[in-house]
């Protein structure tokens, strides 16, 4: 798999490498272990069809929204990730309805860097809580909770929601489980269909809202 990646910084484009090269089967989902990072100034790169996402410094360019549309139209199904300075949630909320599937301030951790690009990959969304909370409220998709009495949690369901609304992976809540990936990810699938999530981004928001 190919990412690229639009930035003039050489120590942007060195740190972004280095959070993928610094990546294991055990930490990041297999299909990410050896991803290649390339600049999008590589000759065809945009045209190559294993390039399935894409990670935009916002302070390259004075341009950003004109940018993220070229690639909606010749790329429509490349996850586009921005990195930028702004953490305003009107803004953050604009980029994401410009068609971005994730998006990071410039002081990111290397950990919250890879987080973002494992939730992006399996087609989630990526972006602040508070930021996700108000999109899901403006797109109808985030009613309200159930309450306890309404939806019953095993107390495995409990350990898994707690793993999950800590940002961990499901290869990293398998481990802390002591449990099979296989086994996280049919438990978020029931979990998913018990409080009528659609994917693990919008379950992380609803667990927020039990009291659990």
């Amino acid at each position: 798999m190919r990412f690229g990646v639009v930035a003039t910084d050489p120590l942007r484009i060195t740190g972004l490498r280095e959070i993928l090269a610094d990546t294991d089967a055990v930490s990041f989902p297999s299909r990410l272990v050896g991803a290649e990072m390339v600049p999008l100034s590589v000759p065809g790169i945009l045209h190559d069809a294993e390039l399935r996402m894409v990670l935009i410094d916002a302070s390259c360019t004075d341009h950003l929204f004109e940018l993220l549309e070229t690639f909606r139209r010749m790329r429509p199904l490349v996850r586009l990730v921005v990195i930028g300075d702004s953490a305003e949630p009107e803004y953050i909320e604009k980029v994401i309805g410009a068609g971005v599937k994730g998006y990071l301030t410039q002081t990111a951790r290397a950990s919250e860097v890879r987080m973002a690009l494992e939730v992006v990959s399996d087609g989630s969304i990526w972006a602040p809580r508070k930021v996700l909370s108000r999109l899901l409220d403006a797109s109808g998709q985030f009613g309200r909770a159930a309450s306890a009495k309404e939806v019953r949690f095993t107390s495995r369901e409990v350990q898994i929601l707690g793993l999950l609304v800590g940002g961990l992976a499901n290869r990293e809540i398998a481990k802390s489980l002591e449990i099979d990936e296989a086994t996280v990810k049919a438990h978020l699938t029931r979990l998913m269909r018990k409080v009528g999530a659609t994917n693990r981004i919008e379950l992380t928001m609803k667990a927020l809202q039990y009291d659990l």
